[in-house]
């Protein structure tokens, strides 16, 4: 079994987090007063007066736990989405799935669900999960502390069913369960609709040598960290990169080697060399 990995930080999420970090300082230690976070907060009740806050509340959090889990969740799931996805693409990503779990919360309240107000990254963040699951449903997670392993796909649908389930009931826990269905919600449809959308523009594949990477003492082909000590080219098996490589050079084709990142960069170094050993 493969254990957690910590993923390399990317530009964007690194940037997210550092705001994130930023504005809950000050909450915690300049404005202080109650009213400054309800002034931040999203109330569905409200949004006609403070429509701001349908993206304001994405960045403050109720305390620094709050914030800390948040931030966790956002390295481990976004680092690996935005190398892959790219930071622009990433970027407007996390915000549709924040923006969606207000809405998502918003209509439901007009339809007489209860929703309070609310404030924290969680539903971003786990439309990012969202994300993460689709491109590698396999990857495996430890349940700290519980010495238990679970598929990547099997533990976004445990949180999706246990939301939906604390929702239904109605739980007067203080968190924000038809947010986070949200964002988990609009995540979902709108990775759907991006791939839909790429893959009826996407050129006809060239005709590449077909390699896959696997993971160093683990037994999956998918794994986004990107660092040469965490992803090794393997004999030629399948297609399963062949769209990935396809994917690069489509790239290049189109905004040039500069519009690469080093991660991509890394990638085709590592396919150059592994066909000159073959050669």
């Amino acid at each position: 079994m493969s254990s957690p990995f910590f993923p390399r930080l990317t530009p964007v999420v690194g940037r997210i987090i550092a705001v994130t970090a930023v504005a809950q300082l000050l909450l915690e230690t300049v404005f202080t007063s109650p009213g400054v976070v309800a002034a931040l907060q999203f109330t569905p009740a409200m949004v006609l007066s403070q429509p701001w806050t349908i993206l304001s509340y994405m960045f403050v959090h109720a305390g620094l736990l709050h914030l800390a889990s948040n931030m966790f969740g956002l390295y481990v799931f976004g680092s690996a989405v935005e190398s892959r996805m790219g930071g622009r693409p990433f970027l407007v990503y996390y915000l549709v799935c924040g923006i969606g779990a207000a809405l998502f919360a918003m209509v439901l309240s007009m339809l007489r669900l209860p929703s309070p107000a609310f404030l924290g990254a969680s539903g971003a963040v786990l439309g990012t999960a969202v994300a993460f699951a689709m491109l590698w449903p396999n990857e495996e997670f430890i349940l700290f502390p519980l010495p238990i392993t679970v598929r990547a796909w099997t533990l976004v649908m445990g949180l999706a069913a246990i939301d939906i389930v604390f929702a239904l009931l109605r739980f007067n826990d203080g968190v924000a369960h038809l947010a986070h269905i949200g964002g988990m919600l609009f995540g979902y449809v709108f990775f759907r609709a991006q791939a839909f959308t790429s893959g009826r523009s996407t050129p006809k594949p060239r005709r590449v040598e077909q390699v896959v990477m696997v993971q160093t003492g683990g037994g999956h082909d998918d794994h986004p960290s990107g660092t040469p000590a965490s992803r090794r080219l393997a004999t030629p098996r399948g297609d399963a990169l062949t769209a990935e490589v396809d994917r690069v050079l489509d790239k290049i084709s189109e905004k040039g080697l500069a519009s690469l990142t080093p991660e991509e960069r890394r990638f085709l170094d590592e396919v150059s060399k592994r066909k000159r050993e073959l050669n």
